[in-house]
């Protein structure tokens, strides 16, 4: 017998700086499980989980000034659970972060007043910081193909299933006891199966607290250190977990972005990465999301205008 299914509202208020489709793509996370977007249907899913047990499907829909979220499951919501279900979206949209300041900043330099203008700036992130890192790790030395297959691999294979089919985000623990062998051949992550199995063991055994790294006080080169403790978190990795963690000191170089700026600043020469930082040393602790905003502005401009 088939389970019905329990469908449930909430609303949740944006900040006056708040741009839906600019998080959303902000860059690729919204494109990998348990994320999805629809162009279409102008909206975002998401399924979240509840207590690593309870998946909720989340189908997000931008209004003026708030975000309608259409919930689905096989059970109805108690008022904490609801609560835990607009805690963990408001994580990933960033809610509770100012912008204001960066904004300011933005309106200084007349080629980043566009970046005031879209009231952009918020990067998608996970609920967790774990599953950030974990997409991170995956996002190495491959291809965003590769990404997407072995993300897609993992969340399908172990996270826990909703009625329709879809999954959550696989917990430390689910990871942590699954082995190399099986995230070598079904998951496809090649060498970074060991990382990603030890770093998940590493996180259930609480022998590595990573969800605070998103709150913690440590200088950012601190924190920069600590995260490349944690085997498969390079230089290119780390920067850009800071970013996710509201700290841009760092720019987190790969070659598609080494391409791009090529391409904007020095006409498709190569240069050096200690001449791409000098380029943004100016722009102080913010450095690191100016960089990104530049390198993606057609994502804004073209792509995904609405």
């Amino acid at each position: 017998m088939t389970a019905s299914r329990v469908r449930q509202r909430l609303m949740l208020p944006v900040p006056n700086d708040f741009n839906f489709w600019g998080t959303v793509y902000s860059h690729g996370w919204c494109a990998l499980p348990p994320f999805s977007s629809n162009k279409s249907a102008r909206s975002l899913s998401r399924v979240i989980s509840l207590n690593g047990k309870k998946p909720i499907v989340c189908t997000l829909i931008a209004h003026a000034n708030r975000i309608q979220v259409e919930m689905e499951g096989g059970y109805r919501l108690t008022a904490e659970e609801k609560e835990d279900v607009a805690r963990q979206l408001a994580t990933c949209f960033r809610l509770n972060e100012n912008f204001q300041e960066f904004h300011r900043v933005a309106r200084r330099h007349p080629s980043y007043r566009w970046i005031a203008r879209a009231r952009t700036g918020r990067m998608l992130r996970a609920p967790t910081m774990f599953e950030d890192a974990v997409k991170m790790i995956c996002t190495t030395n491959c291809t965003w193909a590769l990404t997407t297959l072995m993300v897609t691999n993992l969340v399908s294979s172990l996270g826990v299933s909703t009625q329709t089919g879809l999954h959550a985000f696989p917990t430390p623990r689910a990871i942590a006891g699954s082995t190399e062998r099986f995230l070598r051949k079904e998951v496809k992550a090649g060498y970074r199966a060991p990382y990603i199995l030890e770093f998940a063991q590493k996180v259930a055994a609480a022998k590595i607290d990573v969800e605070a790294w998103r709150s913690s006080d440590a200088p950012t080169e601190a924190l920069f250190k600590e995260m490349r403790l944690v085997r498969g978190i390079g230089p290119y990795a780390a920067g850009n977990l800071l970013k996710l963690c509201g700290r841009y000191d760092y720019l987190g170089l790969d070659s598609w972005v080494r391409g791009k700026y090529y391409e904007i600043h020095s006409k498709g020469r190569v240069v050096k990465d200690n001449t791409i930082e000098r380029h943004y040393q100016k722009y102080g602790t913010w450095r690191g999301l100016f960089f990104w905003l530049e390198m993606t502005r057609h994502f804004h401009d073209d792509k995904f205008s609405f």
